[in-house]
């Protein structure tokens, strides 16, 4: 199961990193997206992934019996779920703030938006 999640992240680390280098702001979000789930599913296979119970002492006993799921990569990789919501509603925010100001998501025509910028300051050209 290791190999197969090892192959998976490596896909999605390669594909992001690809999407990241693009011109086309959609697929750099799109590029931040990948990577955040090829760290997540990191994270998970680092920390072997079992079947097992969960992580609960039983009555009468003083420390875990058998097999057991370890719960801390799992908290890990939610709180890590939605800091990646937060982000990419961030990116996604401005996209659609840039795609307003420039009419297009090509990130070399976006150099000249300091020039656009001026027009809202009043007493800018």
């Amino acid at each position: 199961m290791e190999f197969v999640l090892a192959i998976i992240v490596g896909i999605l680390a390669t594909s992001a990193f690809y999407l990241m280098l693009r011109r086309s702001l959609v697929k750099v979000i799109l590029g931040m997206v990948f990577l955040g789930n090829a760290v997540n599913l990191t994270i998970f296979s680092v920390a072997r992934v079992t079947k097992g119970f969960a992580a609960f002492i039983p009555e009468n006993a003083n420390t875990l019996e058998g097999t057991y799921a370890d719960p801390l990569p799992q908290a890990l990789i939610l709180t890590a779920i939605v800091i990646g919501f937060g982000t990419q509603a961030f990116a996604i925010a401005l996209f659609r703030k840039a795609f307003q100001k420039v009419g297009d998501d090509d990130l070399d025509k976006m150099n000249s938006t300091d020039i656009m910028c001026n027009e809202d300051v009043p007493g800018g050209k």
